[in-house]
């Protein structure tokens, strides 16, 4: 069949709010046909989540729809325009290079989800790539997420992954794939400033009443509803930020156009999990001046919230000067949200269940004690409920020289002392929280190699099983919570899908 043809049966209830809602915000495209679509992966809780028929999704029409080459009835293939801040510096067309959005559907908790394929060719906002994407980059983004799905970070997800039977060239040839990703939705900060640029204000008013209407319904009540509206965006990056610092993740590329309004992490390209801990820590290959360095995310996500900021000024107050002043005021709360939500995961994580003053500078000074001696980050996190219930050496073990460990130690004992609740309780707790898996780098690298290079899809199924149970230690898995082994070679990602 042609490319994207139509299956006369409908498999999957699609809706199309954001294609009726706002024309003008998008290109009605089509997918470049895969000449011999192959399941990689299929997501089938995910699919159960939305609704979907997975016998169908595994059928030779639920194939072709997952490798772009055919559309079902009531889908809309779109690319999506946006704009945004890349590196600092400004793109006012970016739009989808290599994704089309399907449609959306309501999944059994009553949410509106997108369903979107990326790798499926080019379109007119391909701005000369080939709008492909590659197995490794693609199995990548679909391990990362399901990763962060069971840490409890709030993400956009993978349905499935799909060979596509042909090659694409980067470096090096590769073998092609499609990824079918999930989102709450995939408006951006940049799809804002797509049309700010172009002062289509009245645009940017229709846009902020439908992300309004799709995200945060309560605001419409508010007396400004715009306000509220980039307040919430505000609440809702500065408690997605704080997860990504409590579990030292470090997404790499926090361009505009990567940054989601319903508050999901989107783009897993050069993102990686640090091993040990320490806040310049920067993996991608083109960050070669560190912006998007571990310790610079809240301040980044700062930063492009005032990039939204700007977009919002004339729908805000005709005013201008009014309007500024109110979304500075809020800008200026993200500080406070993002601390709030970040010492409330360090609370938890260091079992401590009530709320002292001192608590901020505990959790810093470990932090400083963990950077000093090159310690794990999330193997020392870990080893704490050891230490709750007597047992330092496992914490002790992560650290070089465990001096300065051994002093934080006498200090965070004598905060526990005035917790209530017994230890093995506050140990389970703290195990609840902190991961003893997490995607280690070298575990990742060598399940994707094996799928890239080998054909061998194992290593990468054996690794997203341990990884969809972080918190729960198994015999047999002791491999996936070790750290790599040392190495003069620094360990480096690259956007790829």
């Amino acid at each position: 069949m042609s490319s994207m043809d139509t299956v006369e049966r409908p498999q999957i209830p699609f809706d199309n709010t954001y294609a009726r809602a706002l024309p003008g915000f998008f290109v009605p495209w089509k997918a470049a046909e895969a000449p011999a679509p192959a399941l990689l992966m299929l997501n089938l809780a995910l699919a159960e989540d939305l609704g979907l028929d997975a016998a169908w999704l595994q059928s030779p029409d639920g194939l072709a729809m997952l490798a772009g080459n055919l559309a079902p009835e009531g889908s809309r293939p779109i690319a999506q325009a946006y704009a945004g801040h890349q590196f600092g510096g400004f793109s006012p067309q970016l739009g989808d290079g290599r994704a089309l959005l399907l449609g959306e559907v309501i999944d059994r908790d009553g949410k509106r989800r997108d369903i979107q394929l990326k790798g499926s060719g080019k379109t007119p906002f391909s701005r000369g790539g080939d709008g492909k994407a590659a197995v490794g980059p693609v199995l990548r983004e679909y391990l990362i997420g399901e990763a962060m799905q069971a840490l409890g970070v709030p993400t956009t997800r993978a349905l499935a992954a799909v060979a596509t039977g042909e090659t694409v060239y980067r470096e090096t040839p590769l073998p092609g794939a499609v990824l079918t990703r999930i989102s709450a939705s995939h408006i951006r900060v940049g799809t804002f400033q797509f049309f700010a640029a172009r002062q289509e204000w009245d645009k940017v008013r229709q846009l902020a009443d439908y992300a309004i209407a799709r995200h945060y319904p309560a605001v419409q009540s508010a007396e400004n509803p715009y306000l509220a509206f980039f307040e919430a965006v505000v609440e809702a990056q500065a408690s997605l930020v704080a997860r990504w610092m409590n579990l030292g993740f470090i997404h790499g590329v926090m361009n505009t156009d990567n940054m989601t309004i319903s508050g999901e992490t989107i783009d897993y390209g050069p993102c990686a999990f640090m091993d040990a801990y320490a806040t310049g820590t920067v993996f991608s290959s083109i960050d070669t001046h560190g912006r998007y360095a571990f310790g610079n995310q809240p301040s980044i996500a700062q930063w492009n919230l005032t990039r939204l900021a700007e977009t919002l000024i004339p729908v805000i107050d005709p005013d201008e000067a009014k309007a500024i002043d109110s979304l500075t005021a809020a800008l200026q709360s993200f500080a406070d949200a993002y601390n709030r939500h970040w010492l409330a995961g360090m609370r938890a994580k260091l079992g401590l269940a009530s709320e002292r003053p001192g608590d901020f500078n505990l959790a810093m000074a470990l932090l400083a004690t963990m950077e000093a001696g090159a310690a794990d980050f999330t193997r020392t996190f870990r080893a704490l409920s050891a230490a709750v219930m007597g047992d330092d050496a496992p914490a002790r073990a992560a650290f070089a020289d465990p001096a300065a460990f051994d002093q934080w130690l006498v200090e965070w004992r004598a905060r526990l002392a005035v917790e209530t609740g017994a230890a093995a309780d506050r140990a389970a707790a703290m195990d609840r929280v902190n991961p003893i898996y997490i995607p280690r780098n070298h575990k990742v690298e060598e399940a994707l190699a094996a799928a890239v290079d080998a054909d061998d899809m194992g290593p990468f199924k054996a690794l997203l099983a341990v990884l969809t149970a972080p918190f729960v230690e198994a015999a047999g898995n002791e491999a996936y919570a070790a750290p790599a082994a040392q190495s003069d070679s620094p360990y480096k990602t690259f956007c790829g899908t």
